[in-house]
């Protein structure tokens, strides 16, 4: 009986906590975005290859005693850069952003980047039910 009031005590608590960030959260960038190894399932020619690059300032948590504790961008820098890129494609008239790759290099001072991809407008599809 002890067990029984135990079991519905913590099933009724279950519905109590919600997650606080979804894993899911996806950005919703004007273009679609397609990584090195993806491709889109449609057809599409290229446009113009695009690059973001630049230097950001280590931060404090990257670094102690002259030491390297962390390298690269943060998410939150990163998905700029690729808000910056996919603006450039939308204004090129793409419809989407293929063979994204990010690169970064790290040096006493600075985080250094790189994020390119190739603006690409999809073609148009023929309907062979209308003939």
């Amino acid at each position: 009986m002890k067990k029984l009031a135990v079991l519905v005590l913590l099933l009724s608590l279950t519905g109590c906590f919600k997650p606080i960030a979804y894993l899911q959260n996806k950005p919703n960038y004007p273009v679609e975005v397609f990584y090195d190894t993806q491709r889109p399932g449609r057809p599409f020619d290229p446009l113009q290859d695009l690059e973001v690059k630049g230097e950001v300032p280590l931060v404090s948590r990257q670094s102690r005693n002259h030491r390297m504790l962390s390298r690269g961008n943060d998410m939150q820098q990163k998905e700029l850069m690729l808000a910056r890129l996919t603006i450039q494609a939308k204004n090129l008239g793409a419809d989407a952003l293929v063979s994204v790759r990010y690169t970064y290099y790290t040096s006493m001072t600075d985080n250094g980047y790189t994020m390119t991809g190739i603006a690409v407008k999809y073609k148009k599809e023929i309907d062979t039910a209308a003939k």
